[in-house]
Order: structure tokens, then C-alpha cells, then sequence
């Protein structure tokens, strides 16, 4: 077992006891702050960070790459060094405490805009406690939520600034740092300063609560939008919008009324105010620059607010913040392009009673010839990818309309792709497609659903496109039944790690949809040597010398003189250590060679084998794709899970072929692992016990 394997099934035991809760954060890196601020404080030494240096490559790769322009005479200090009084939060955290810098992540200053109206989400990522002044030792730490889990990042408090001001976020107040702090931790977490420029807020909400993201295109706002903006913010979501960007010329362009296009702005409040006998409905909008705001109807000094009652205009003036303004909703529909709402799930609700979703979530991967099978335009490999139950078992309470429906959400989340820019890699195509589970499959969990159901069964729903975005996430609605979920990239091959959560407002139950592992094993004892007839025998005695017995060699010899008769079989021969492979697994009496009877029935194997060879190299080619090859290791009597075809790609296949030779050794090696297994597992109940040298003698003869 590789150390890949063992390390995986190690998280998935501590996820299964909470490890990666808000409360149990797992340590990024495996740094304990608690354990490193000690160390610092009875050393009498500030932190340095080793993990995330004070130099250049921690700023960027290309624009901020070592010796460009921008990062020219960059110093890295400390807050104590850039003020004689530094505070890590001045009188609670507010929104003017996010300006921006020389950074384009206006879409995470606005996401950490919006935590600032929640202190209890706030303290969630900012944890209580940390401070200049009391045993301060250089470090603080921060927990982001990381695609189904919390992990607890730890940095040192060396900020990048030029002339003696910091380079990127910064408070309006010179002398507070938990925001420049912050941004420090999340550009550590994804590899550099420069990999947080450009994103969606909804990105940053997700980072901050872990809850789920929802994008209106205002455009084709739904009639419901207030309502909906109006609920999220009772239910303590964060709230983003922006305006889209038509060229490059536009990136931050001003418009004449002073609204930022390609810029996020944070949505933080809603209100109807009498204005000339009517109802006016009104949103509060924050700049994450401060200065630039809004200068149209409702602005801070526009006449609309003389009309309005004395006491009412000086409450909604006095719960603005600098870079804060209103409009009207009709203004704002009209002038911003698409609204993001971030759902908040249930541990991050505070307990008073808020209605929350359902949750359920997967860690998936597709890999190149195992589960990466590409979307329904590929359809020789569309049925490899992860496949998901869902169980929709309870309708709606306040359907829309008459149809009995449930509601759930589906958002598929791909991972750790910023890290890959450096590499000039970046987000995939991702989306999904749901399939009615049809009255055969019904109930039936061990059953991934081959090439022939998704040829003869079209989606009932499915994401609304395929995008390159981190998240693609899709309020649905169905009657109630068992539906499975595809998650997919859009091209076949391509690799990445997922997570597959779903969302549900009524009760509903999730699972993965995958063959159970099992082998339909023929008995092999009874052939004695009275069963060989005599040619065999003759043929044996002839290969095998006078010890009558086949050497890992000799083994070689005849296998590779066998298969170069057979023209169609693509195969560079069989190696010295595949042919060891065999004879340790085939070898009953320990001698290191076959016998008669060994070999005989090792035989009858590669015979069988190889016509279901034939049979699953389906273009003639002379090898197998690894996706005939799951079919064929079926077809040979092993059923196995996603995992573990995966395994066999990356072990047996060779730029996603898999020649003859690596088929016969990944079969036998597969069944001489089902034996031993059954020898071990003495009661039959699925689970085998070994001691040391047990585990020892079958890893090292396999």
C-alpha cells in the first residue's frame, strides 16, 4: 500500500471524529499555534514564518514575480515597526477597516466586508485573543473553510510595504491590522499575494462560513428578488454584487454616476422609507475602496433624503459607513449586473431559530482514465465519472406552484486550483447532470451505472451551464425519488479533487453510487496431476529442464514466446519482475518457481484472460483504453470501486493503455489478493486480521 492510499484513509477516520469542525480545525501544514506562540515566548524570539517566507515568491509569480516592477523595494515589517501603538482590532471590526491595496481581490475585501456585519462568523475566521500587547510573540492564526473542512492557518506578522506603507489591504485607521493579517493568511493558504487577483465574492463567502452560493443575473432577476435579498439578510448570508466588465478597457472603470465596473461591492442592507406618498424600497451598498461611492438618486447629499422625515434620514445616515451608500432597488437593478448571495449552513447559524438546509457532502477526484470521464459529449467515458445517489423523499411545504416538488440545491466545488497558477493551470470546465434512477436500480446502492444506461436515458436536470468557476452550485426542484448525480469537467482526462455537497430543505438521504468490491472466484484445488493430459505434459517437461519446475526466467521465455505468435496483441513482453509478480503469487509451496500443476493452472488463467482481452479491446488496437479496461477486470469476475480502478490505471496503464502483458499481471495480482484476503477473513465478515509478519510476507511477495 502506497503511502497515498494509507495517508487517505487515515483523514477519512479523523473526519469521521469531527477533525476539520469550525471548532476542531485541522492545523494548514501542520502548524499548532498554540504549541509555536509558546515556543516563541519562552525563546523570547518573534516568529518567522518558514512555510510562507518574508520574500519575494510569497508575492507573486508574474506581475509580482521576484524583480518585476511592483515588488521593487518591497520591505516586509512588522506592524510594531510601521506604529509606536499597533492594534490587532480598534473598537470592534467594521467595514472601513478593508481598504484596498496594489492587489485586484476586491472580491474578497468585499466578502470580509459583509463578515464584519456578523461578529459571530467573524470570529470564526478571526479568532479572540490575539493582540499586540499581551504576550505577543509575532504570530497569529486564522481558520478558512477549505472545501468541506476548517484548517487553522498560522503566519507571522512580517506585511510587504513600500515607503513604509502596507502594499495591499489596510484599515482606514493607520494603526489596525487584522485585515492585512487576514489577507496574509488566505494569500498563504493559496500559494502567493498574487494568486488571490480576480475571483468571485461568493468564493470568499464560501472561504469565511462554509456555506453555499447562489448568483442572480440581474437582468433576469427573478419577480422575488427583494424578498429573496430581504430573507437572506434575516438569515445572516453575505451578500455580493458587480458590474460586468465588456472589455478590458472597462476593468475598473468609473461609470458617471461613480459605480466601479469588474469591481465587488458587499450588500448590506435593505430598507422602505415614504417618499412622496409612495413606498420606496432602498439597498445599502459598500465600496470596498471607501472613497468612490455612488453619486445618483439617494446618495449621501442627493435632494431625495429632503423629502424624507428628519428623524428617519438621520437613522439611515447614521448606520453608514465610509464607501457606504443607498439607491434605489429599481437603480440598482438596473445598474449592477449579478447579485451573490452566500447560504449560511446550519453550524454556522447562530441558535435563535433560523430555518437552514440539509446537509450532505462527498470529496470526490476525477483522474485521467479512472473516473475523469468528461461531460455527456463524450459518451464512451461519460459514465466513468463519481456517480451520487439522491433520495427525495419529502415535498416542499410552500411549493411555487401546484406540482409537488422537493428543493434542493447541488454544488459542485473544485479544488485548490488557484495553487496551480503558478504552473499557468487554472480553473476547469466543471458542471453536473441528474438521471431518474430507473425501476431496476431502485434501492440498489452497489451499482455504478455503465456506458449503456447514459446512452439510452437522458438527464431530467442538470447545471445550468458548464463554467470555469471554482463552484457551480443550482437551486432545483423534483418530485420526490431516487435520482443519481454525475459531476463532471467538461473535457475528458482532465484531473482535479471535488466536492460534491447537496442541499436539501426537507428531509432526503445522499450516497455514492459505486460497485461494491467483490470477486466471483472459480475453485482451483482440485486439479491434480493426473488431470493434465499428456501434451501439456510433455510441453511443461520440455520448457522446465530436469528440476521439472519453471523459473521466474523460463517463465519469461514462455510467455514471451507465446504472445509474439499472437500478432494483435500489443505488448512490449513480459518483464522480469511482472513474471516474478506471477510466480510469487502462484507459487503454493514457497520454492520460488511453478510446478507442474502451478503452472497448468496458471495456464487456464491467461487462456480465459485473453479472450476477454479480445473481447474488451473493442477498436482493435491491440490494447485496452482504461475504461475498456474496467469493463474487462468486471467481465474476468472482480467488481471494483472507483478507488481502486483508479489505482489500477496509475499501476498498469501506460499513457492511458494497457498493454497485454500489464492486463495478465493486474489480474492475477487482484486474485491472488481476494485469496489471501478470504484466508484471513475467517468469519466471513468482510474483515481480515494479520500480525506483523502476516502483513509483512503478503506485501513483500505481492
Amino acid at each position: 500500500m502506497s503511502g497515498g492510499i494509507s495517508a487517505s484513509i487515515a483523514t477519512s477516520r479523523l473526519r469521521a471524529e469531527g477533525m476539520g469542525s469550525n471548532d476542531h480545525a485541522v492545523p494548514f501544514l501542520n502548524q499548532d499555534y498554540e504549541a509555536l506562540r509558546q515556543e516563541c515566548l519562552e525563546t523570547g524570539c518573534l516568529f518567522e514564518d518558514p512555510s510562507f517566507l518574508a520574500k519575494a515568491p510569497s508575492l507573486g509569480f508574474k506581475e509580482l514575480a521576484p524583480f518585476s516592477a511592483k515588488t521593487r523595494d518591497v520591505e516586509w515589517m512588522r506592524p510594531t515597526e510601521l506604529t509606536d501603538d499597533p492594534q490587532f482590532i480598534l473598537g470592534g471590526a467594521t467595514r472601513t477597516d478593508i481598504c484596498q491595496g496594489a492587489l485586484g481581490d476586491c472580491w474578497l475585501l468585499a466578502a470580509i466586508a459583509s463578515l464584519t456585519l456578523n461578529e459571530r462568523l467573524l470570529h470564526r475566521v478571526v479568532p479572540h485573543g490575539q493582540s499586540f500587547q499581551e504576550d505577543y510573540a509575532g504570530i497569529f492564526h486564522f481558520q478558512f473553510w477549505q472545501f468541506g473542512e476548517w484548517v487553522d492557518v498560522v503566519i507571522d506578522d512580517r506585511l510587504p510595504t513600500k515607503d513604509g506603507e502596507l502594499m495591499f489591504v489596510h484599515s482606514a485607521e493607520g494603526n489596525e491590522f487584522w485585515s492585512a493579517l487576514l489577507e496574509k493568511a488566505y494569500a498563504k493558504l493559496n500559494g502567493s499575494y498574487e494568486a488571490l487577483s480576480g475571483g468571485s465574492t461568493t468564493e470568499g463567502f464560501e472561504d469565511f462560513t462554509g456555506g453555499v452560493s447562489e448568483m442572480y443575473e440581474l437582468r433576469k432577476a427573478p419577480r422575488d428578488l427583494y424578498r429573496i435579498i430581504s430573507k437572506a439578510l434575516d438569515r445572516g448570508s453575505l451578500l455580493g454584487c458587480s458590474i460586468d466588465i465588456t472589455s478590458a478597457f472597462d476593468m475598473e472603470s468609473v461609470t458617471f454616476k461613480k459605480l466601479v465596473k469588474g469591481h465587488a461591492y458587499s450588500v448590506t442592507g435593505l430598507k422602505k422609507v415614504d417618499y412622496q406618498g409612495q413606498m420606496e424600497r432602498l439597498i445599502r451598498v459598500r465600496n470596498p475602496w471607501g472613497q468612490v461611492e455612488w453619486t445618483g438618486a439617494w446618495s449621501d447629499n442627493s435632494p431625495e433624503w429632503d423629502e424624507l422625515d428628519p428623524s428617519e434620514r438621520e437613522d439611515l445616515h447614521l448606520k453608514m459607513e465610509d464607501g457606504e451608500f443607498w439607491m434605489s432597488f429599481q437603480e440598482f437593478l438596473r445598474q449592477f449586473s449579478r447579485l451573490e448571495i452566500c447560504n449560511l449552513t446550519a453550524d454556522a447559524l447562530s441558535e435563535d431559530g433560523l430555518s437552514h438546509w440539509n446537509t450532505i457532502k462527498f470529496h470526490g477526484m476525477w483522474r485521467r482514465g479512472s473516473t475523469a470521464g468528461g461531460c455527456r459529449n463524450h459518451p464512451n467515458t461519460f459514465w466513468i465519472n463519481p456517480q451520487y445517489k439522491i433520495t427525495l423523499l419529502e415535498e416542499d411545504d410552500d411549493p411555487e406552484d401546484d406540482e409537488v416538488a422537493c428543493s434542493f440545491l447541488v454544488a459542485l466545488m473544485q479544488k485548490d486550483r488557484r495553487r496551480y497558477r503558478k504552473q499557468g493551470q487554472d480553473m476547469h470546465t466543471i458542471g453536473f447532470a441528474i438521471y431518474e434512477i430507473p425501476e431496476e436500480y431502485r434501492g440498489c446502492q452497489n451499482v455504478h451505472l455503465k456506458k449503456d444506461f447514459f446512452l439510452t436515458h437522458s438527464s431530467c436536470a442538470r447545471s445550468e451551464t458548464f463554467i470555469n468557476l471554482r463552484e457551480v452550485s443550482n437551486r432545483l426542484s423534483l418530485p420526490p425519488g431516487e435520482y443519481l448525480i454525475v459531476p463532471s469537467t467538461f473535457e475528458s482526462g482532465q484531473e482535479a479533487d471535488f466536492v460534491l455537497r447537496v442541499f436539501t430543505e426537507k428531509q432526503s438521504e445522499t450516497e455514492e453510487l459505486d460497485d461494491e468490491i467483490s470477486a466471483d472466484l472459480e475453485d482451483e484445488d482440485d486439479i491434480s496431476e493426473d488431470d493434465i493430459d499428456d501434451s501439456f505434459k510433455s510441453m511443461f517437461a520440455q520448457l522446465a529442464g530436469e528440476d521439472m519446475e519453471i523459473s521466474v526466467r523460463e517463465l519469461r521465455t514462455i510467455l514471451n514466446r507465446v504472445v509474439t505468435r499472437h500478432k494483435d496483441l500489443k505488448t512490449d513482453g513480459f518483464s522480469i519482475e511482472s513474471c516474478r509478480t506471477m510466480v510469487n503469487l502462484m507459487d503454493k509451496d514457497g520454492t520460488a518457481r511453478l510446478g507442474l500443476v502451478e503452472f497448468q493452472i496458471l495456464w487456464n488463467k491467461i487462456r480465459k484472460w485473453l479472450v476477454i482481452y479480445r473481447e474488451y479491446d473493442m477498436d482493435k488496437s491491440g490494447s485496452m483504453s482504461s475504461y475498456e479496461m474496467r469493463l474487462a477486470v468486471e467481465s474476468a469476475g472482480f467488481k471494483l470501486n472507483n478507488r481502486l480502478n483508479q489505482v489500477l490505471v496509475a499501476r498498469y496503464a501506460e499513457n492511458e493503455a494497457i498493454d497485454f502483458d500489464n492486463f495478465i499481471c493486474c489480474l492475477v495480482k487482484l486474485e491472488a489478493m481476494f485469496r489471501s484476503f478470504q484466508q484471513l477473513d475467517k468469519e466471513s465478515e468482510g474483515v481480515a486480521e494479520m500480525n506483523i509478519t502476516e502483513w509483512l510476507y503478503m506485501t513483500m511477495c505481492g
